[in-house]
């Protein structure tokens, strides 16, 4: 089985390269965010003949969350207790034995910002949304963008960023917290050394110099990790034309 996360940055602009990589790369579950789209413009008919059925969360113009399947999705939730919040951020699916949780986590702007708070408290609310997931479903796949680098090696270049926002200590116990469940970083799963990014900004020339950061995550539950065979990440749709700045993540289980 193949999992994937892409922050697509608009799906009505993305929708040609979306569909693209669905049939080169043929994903059975994929978790999109940034899909800047109220529910009743959600392209169900395009990706239907693609192949893929389609839960959704979406707002105009910002933020959106999507998660596509082969198999149909059950006991959908759009919204957690305790976190009021129009934003649509949260999407969690049953999709045959997984329990998916898409996330698109709050940016925070800057460290010194009131929306850096916010960040903090959606967090805490998401983590503790996560813990009864995880109890109630042992195979939990929980992806997205999370608008944090776990550590120094998802930086192109750590003494710059320092502890920006992003990468800031409290940003990383708030992930860590999460992790702490019992969920592992599916990438790190594996030996991949540094300098693998999701995401580049598209100024400076970025994508070309490498100047990224990893913030696109997929995080299992320990049931999984025996059977994960493999994590990439697909840079190929960020070279194509007008891409999105974040480029597909995706986990392989044998299952």
């Amino acid at each position: 089985m193949k999992i994937a996360s892409w922050n697509v940055n608009s799906l009505k602009v993305r929708l040609p390269h979306l569909t693209q990589w669905l049939a080169d790369t043929r994903p059975d579950i994929v978790a999109l965010q940034e899909t800047k789209l109220e529910d009743a413009k959600f392209p169900v008919d395009e990706l239907a003949a693609a192949g893929y059925r389609a839960v959704y969360s979406g707002q105009k113009t910002y933020n959106g969350v999507a998660i596509l399947s082969r198999e149909p999705a059950h006991d959908v939730v759009t919204d957690i207790p305790g976190l009021d919040d129009p934003q649509r951020r949260i999407l969690a699916a049953t999709i045959g034995p997984l329990r998916v949780v898409d996330l698109y986590v709050v940016n925070g702007k800057a460290v010194d910002d009131e929306k850096y708070g916010y960040k903090l408290e959606w967090l805490a609310r998401v983590r503790d949304f996560l813990a009864g997931e995880l109890q109630r479903h042992p195979r939990l796949v929980v992806l997205g963008d999370f608008n944090i680098c776990p550590d120094d090696r998802d930086v192109y270049d750590p003494q710059a960023w320092g502890e920006d926002i992003l990468c800031s200590p409290a940003e990383r116990a708030g992930l860590k917290a999460i992790t702490d469940l019992g969920l592992h970083d599916s990438f790190r799963l594996f030996e991949q050394g540094n300098a693998h990014y999701s995401w580049w900004d598209y100024r400076q020339a970025a994508f070309r110099r490498n100047m990224g950061l990893r913030i696109d995550l997929i995080l299992i539950g320990e049931a999984l990790r025996p059977i994960a065979t493999a994590a990439t990440i697909d840079r190929t749709p960020r070279r194509w034309e007008r891409p999105s700045d974040h480029t597909p993540v995706l986990l392989e289980l044998d299952l």
